[in-house]
C-alpha cells in the first residue's frame, strides 16, 4: 500500500505552487493589459482590436510588448485616474459638508452678536433653531 506523500513528493508540491502563482501572475498581467487597453481613449477601435489579437495569439510576448511600449503611459494614466477620482471625492465631500459648516459659522456669529448685546437671547435661540433644522 502506497501513501499519497510517497506518490507526490515535496519538491513536486513546491513546483506546483510555483507554477500556480506564475499562472496567477500571468492572468493578472492580462487583466492589467486589457484593463488599460480598453480604458484608453487615444487608441481607435482598430488599434484596440489589433492589440487584443496580438495579446491573445501570442500571449506572453504580446503582453510584454504592450508593457514595454506603453508602460510609462500606463502609469501616467493610472496617476491621472486616481487624481480625478480624488478630486471628485473631495468635491463631493465639500458639497455635503459645506452646509453644516455654514450653519456652525452662523451660530458662532450669532453668539458673538448675543455677547455684544446686538441681539436678544430669544433671537439667538431662533437663529439656532433655524440653522439646526
Amino acid at each position: 500500500m502506497t501513501t499519497v506523500a510517497a506518490d507526490y513528493p515535496l519538491a513536486d508540491l513546491l513546483w506546483t505552487f510555483v507554477l500556480f502563482f506564475a499562472l496567477m501572475a500571468y492572468f493578472w498581467l492580462l487583466i492589467t493589459v486589457f484593463g488599460d487597453l480598453f480604458r484608453r481613449r487615444d487608441v481607435s477601435g482598430w488599434g484596440k482590436a489589433a492589440w487584443t489579437v496580438f495579446v491573445i495569439v501570442v500571449p506572453l510576448i504580446g503582453s510584454l510588448t504592450y508593457l514595454i511600449t506603453q508602460g510609462r503611459a500606463m502609469a501616467d494614466r493610472d496617476v491621472e485616474r486616481v487624481a480625478e477620482a480624488k478630486q471628485r471625492a473631495d468635491e463631493h465631500i465639500r458639497s455635503v459638508a459645506a452646509p453644516g459648516y455654514r450653519g456652525i459659522d452662523e451660530i458662532a456669529r450669532g453668539k458673538e452678536l448675543l455677547d455684544r448685546g446686538a441681539i436678544s437671547q430669544e433671537e439667538f435661540e431662533q437663529l439656532k433653531r433655524r440653522v439646526l433644522v
